[in-house]
Parts: C-alpha cells; sequence; structure tokens
C-alpha cells in the first residue's frame, strides 16, 4: 500500500528538521558575515600598505619603471592571500585547495606559460633596462609612445594621441625596441628641393643662416648640408643637424616652416612635378 503524505508527516521529525536548517543557516551566515568582513577589511589593509610602499619607494628614490613594478607585484600577492583567507573563512580546507592547485600546475603552467614568459620579460626590462618609464620608444609592431608604466606582465604606453596600449613584456623583451631618449642628443634630417637653375651655393648659405640663428641647433656636431640628388622635378638638398632630444620635434617642424617662409623671401623656388610635351610636325 502506498505511502500517503500524513504517514509520511507521523515518520518525520519536522521540528527536528527545521532546528537543523535553521542551524545550518546560521552557520552559513555566519560564514558569509566573516568572509565579507575579511574581505572589505582585507581591502582597507591592502590600500594602506600600497600606499605605505608607494611612500617608501618613492622616498628611496627608486626609478619609476622599477616603483611601479614592484607596486603592481605586492598587489597581486596580497590579493591573493587575502582570497585565500576568503575561501579558508567559507570552510574550503586550503590544504585540499593547495593539493588541487599542485595537481593541476602543469596544465595551469600551460595555459599561463604566456604570463610566465611576461613575467619573465619584465624582470628581463627592469634589469638590464632598454627603457625606462617617460622614454619615448618604437615597438618592431611600429607602436610608438611614451612609456608610462611598467606593471608585472605588461608595459603601458601613451601614444601621441593621447591612445593608450598595453603591450606584453615577453614581447618587448624578445624584439627590437627603438628607445629615442636613450641619448641626449638627437640627430634630425631633412631634405629640401629647389627648382633647377637655383644657386646651390645661394640656397646653402640661407641654409646656413637659418641654423644658426635657431640656438637649439647644436654647433658640435656641425651641420651637414650637401646636393644628395637631381631628381625627375627638383634639385634635392640634404640637411643634417643636431639637438638635444627634448627640443627635437620642435626643431623638426620649426626647420621646415622656417625654411618654407625664408625660401619665399629670398625667391627660392619650390619644385613641382612638370611634364615637357613635345609636338610631332605633321
Amino acid at each position: 500500500m502506498p505511502l500517503t503524505l500524513l504517514d509520511i508527516a507521523q515518520h518525520v521529525n519536522i521540528p527536528q528538521i527545521i532546528d537543523r536548517l535553521t542551524e545550518w543557516g546560521i552557520n552559513v551566515g555566519k560564514d558569509i558575515i566573516g568572509a565579507v568582513l575579511i574581505y572589505v577589511i582585507g581591502r582597507f589593509i591592502i590600500r594602506q600598505i600600497n600606499k605605505l610602499l608607494a611612500k617608501l619607494l618613492s622616498r628611496r628614490k627608486l626609478e619609476a619603471s622599477v616603483q611601479t613594478f614592484l607596486k603592481s607585484l605586492v598587489s597581486l600577492l596580497l590579493n591573493l592571500v587575502l582570497a585565500f583567507a576568503i575561501i579558508a573563512r567559507l570552510g574550503v580546507e586550503t590544504t585540499s585547495l593547495a593539493a588541487l592547485l599542485a595537481s593541476a600546475g602543469v596544465a595551469i603552467g600551460m595555459a599561463l606559460s604566456g604570463n610566465l614568459s611576461n613575467f619573465a620579460g619584465g624582470l628581463i626590462i627592469l634589469v638590464f633596462k632598454p627603457f625606462k618609464v617617460g622614454d619615448y620608444i618604437e615597438t618592431n609592431d611600429g607602436i610608438s609612445g611614451t612609456v608610462t608604466e611598467i606593471q608585472i606582465f605588461h608595459t603601458i604606453i601613451t601614444l601621441l594621441d593621447k591612445r593608450v596600449v598595453y603591450i606584453p613584456n615577453g614581447s618587448l623583451s624578445s624584439n627590437p625596441i627603438t628607445n629615442y631618449n636613450r641619448q641626449e642628443t638627437r640627430r634630425a634630417e631633412w631634405v629640401f628641393g629647389v627648382e633647377y637653375g637655383e644657386d646651390y651655393e645661394r640656397v646653402k648659405a640661407v641654409l646656413e643662416r637659418i641654423m644658426a640663428n635657431d640656438e637649439r641647433i647644436l654647433k658640435t656636431p656641425a651641420p651637414f648640408i650637401a646636393l644628395s640628388a637631381l631628381s625627375a622635378s627638383s634639385v634635392d638638398i640634404k640637411v643634417r643637424a643636431w639637438a638635444k632630444t627634448s627640443d627635437y620635434w620642435d626643431v623638426y617642424f620649426d626647420m621646415n616652416k622656417t625654411v618654407y617662409e625664408t625660401f619665399n623671401k629670398e625667391g627660392i623656388g619650390f619644385p613641382f612635378p612638370q611634364l615637357t610635351v613635345h609636338k610631332a610636325n605633321d
């Protein structure tokens, strides 16, 4: 004969079940509240430690690249400790969790192989210093900008148009990098085309006068001016001059503007593409 709901109710101790559920709910609630408190307090402590570390590193006057790397590393480690504390408070055995992570170490290592190479690349960048925070660099992929941060896995570069690019450290440490701030001086180069028939010596004298009047152009090494090519529609004059790295772009663009204005005043003609057509006799 099948059991009815009444029969089941008679054999089940409902008050005991309610007591157990209540006790379980209280214990779970305590664990959840404890985990939330650990998270809130832990995040507060981590922020304070990060601020203290930032002040300490600033007093030590370490390079900005080293500071950002260490702060990123310490923040990661502290957050991992906090995560383990929360897991332990929720009743998960950390020893069994550690054993599980150890058994899955190979799989995790394969999955994180890229990040591990990026971490190693960050250490290589800090040790050998191919660039530092504040340097203007160009990567092998043609990305050029100013280094703003060197983190554990990525280097942050700000482009001239203020876009922010995150580049993996592994790529930066294993590929060619052009550092435009490595030297105190940098050579600028221009090619100015003039019309055929212009007096080369006169044009050269005008260019020498322009560069002599610009105090940002270094006298040593001396500027270089030479007739570089006889092109199809122009006589090309190559100009090279040295300036401080910090003045490079200003000198480069100002030189173009000054040459254009001066050539027009001096009556030196700029070339334009020409095509001579000969008409055959009938």
